[in-house]
């Protein structure tokens, strides 16, 4: 009887050891399902971003650089690039998007003045949120403006290196923020110590994503 009580005890023990990895794997396993797809997601959207470059090399470089050349200052310039982009993505405004926050990968608040801290906000296709930002030119190789996207829209956790992602538009490519970065400075600002920013092109290499 003994022994069939400490089988029953011995059975139960296990099953409930079990029962609690299969409830601490879960989450890990959900929440790298979502990541994977975000990932695939900014993947996606990149291919539409370099098409729209091509294009406007194509048909409208030397008319929006004139443009642009000729803007009087930083908003000015914002407005012609955002007017040239809108086509591509369909972008449309959205008073809601006041409201609308994001913040690094290490926790930190994206505050006004920041670096990566977008004004112009639109709605664009498939409900993703897109950031519009002039670049002050400091030499013929600087990076025009910036974009930034956040691929699934509104919904949490709008963080850079999750669900935001970004690149620079210069005279002649695209390229995803972080592209002069090493490995291991890839490595490190995609973490959970870091900006996240650097992911854009961290994942776009196959860089493996973070649990």
């Amino acid at each position: 009887m003994k022994k069939k009580r400490f089988w029953k005890l011995e059975y139960s023990l296990t099953f409930f050891v079990v029962f609690i990895v299969v409830l601490l794997l879960i989450p890990t396993s959900i929440q790298s399902t979502l990541q994977a797809d975000l990932i695939t997601k900014w993947n996606d959207c990149y291919d539409n971003i370099s098409f729209m470059k091509d294009a406007m090399n194509k048909h409208e470089k030397e008319n929006m650089l004139i443009k642009l050349k000729q803007a009087k200052d930083k908003s000015e310039r914002e407005k012609i690039v955002t007017l040239i982009i809108k086509p591509y993505f369909r972008l449309t405004e959205n008073k809601y998007l006041k409201h609308y926050r994001t913040k690094y990968l290490n926790g930190s608040r994206i505050k006004q003045g920041d670096e990566y801290y977008f004004s112009e906000l639109y709605n664009g296709d498939r409900n993703i949120i897109v950031g519009i930002k002039d670049i002050k030119d400091v030499s013929q190789e600087s990076a025009m403006f910036m974009m930034m996207f956040d691929v699934n829209g509104i919904l949490p956790p709008n963080t850079w290196g999750r669900d935001i992602f970004g690149v620079k538009v210069y005279d002649d490519r695209v390229a995803p923020i972080g592209d002069t970065l090493t490995i291991d400075e890839l490595k490190s600002d995609c973490s959970m110590e870091g900006t996240g920013v650097s992911c854009s092109y961290y994942y776009h290499i196959g860089g493996s994503f973070i649990e």
